[in-house]
C-alpha cells in the first residue's frame, strides 16, 4: 500500500481526497484506490493467486447467491467515519435489494453487507488493522481475512465501536464455518484456500 502524495500551490483551493481518488482511478486503471479514515490509499493490482483465490472463493460462497442475498466482487461499501470515506473489500456478500441503497460514487449503505473478504496483499496493515474499524464502526456484522503472510484465515463478528468482538483464527487443516448473518450455510476449508492464495 502506498499513499498519494499531491502537492498543490498555497493560492489555490484543495480539491476533496474523493476528486483525488476519481483522477488516480482514471490515471492507474486497475489499481485499488480508497479513502478509509480520511486516508487515500493506493493498492497496486493484485497477483494471481490473488486473482484465483477470490474465485475459488467466489464458488465457495455460491450458496449465499440467491433470493434473498448476492456475492459480489470490489463492490463499494460507503464507510460513515468520514465524509468521503469508501473502501473495496475483495468480495461481500449483500442484501438481494442492494441497488435501492446506492449512496454514491458507486457505493453502497453499509447496511446491506453482511459479510466483507478481504485477501491480503501489499495492503497487509491496512487489511488488518486500519479496515478492522472502518468495517467495525460501519456495523458490517461479519469481516473474513486470509492472511496469506501468516497463513490463517480471520472471521471477526459482532462489532461494537470501532473493532470486533469475537475474532477466530483458523490454519491450515481446520475448517471454518462462515457466521449464520451471511444467509447460507458455507464451511471453508482453510488448507485449500490458503495454498491457492499462497504466492
Amino acid at each position: 500500500m502506498s499513499a498519494a502524495a499531491v502537492e498543490h500551490p498555497h493560492d489555490s483551493k484543495l480539491p476533496s481526497l474523493l476528486k483525488v481518488a476519481e483522477q488516480l482511478t482514471e490515471k492507474l486503471p486497475g489499481y485499488r484506490i480508497e479513502i478509509i479514515g480520511g486516508n487515500l490509499t493506493v493498492t497496486p493490482p493484485a497477483d494471481g493467486p490473488h486473482a484465483e483465490s477470490l474465485t475459488d472463493l467466489t464458488f465457495a460462497l455460491a450458496a449465499a447467491h440467491g433470493a434473498e442475498t448476492k456475492v459480489a466482487q470490489a463492490m463499494g461499501v460507503w464507510l460513515p467515519d468520514g465524509p468521503e470515506d469508501y473502501a473495496l473489500p475483495d468480495l461481500a456478500i449483500v442484501d438481494a435489494d442492494y441497488r435501492d441503497h446506492h449512496i454514491a460514487h458507486n457505493c453502497y449503505d453499509p447496511a446491506v453487507f453482511r459479510m466483507v473478504l478481504e485477501v491480503t496483499s501489499s495492503n497487509y496493515a491496512t487489511d488488518l488493522k486500519t479496515k478492522v474499524a472502518a468495517y467495525a464502526i460501519a456495523r458490517i456484522p461479519a469481516y473474513v481475512i486470509v492472511d496469506r503472510r501468516k497463513e490463517r484465515i480471520h472471521v471477526l463478528t459482532d462489532p461494537f465501536a470501532n473493532e470486533y468482538r469475537n475474532h477466530s483464527i483458523h490454519a491450515s487443516g481446520q475448517c471454518v464455518t462462515l457466521p449464520d448473518v451471511i444467509g447460507a450455510e458455507i464451511t471453508l476449508d482453510v488448507a485449500a484456500i490458503l495454498e491457492t492464495a499462497r504466492p
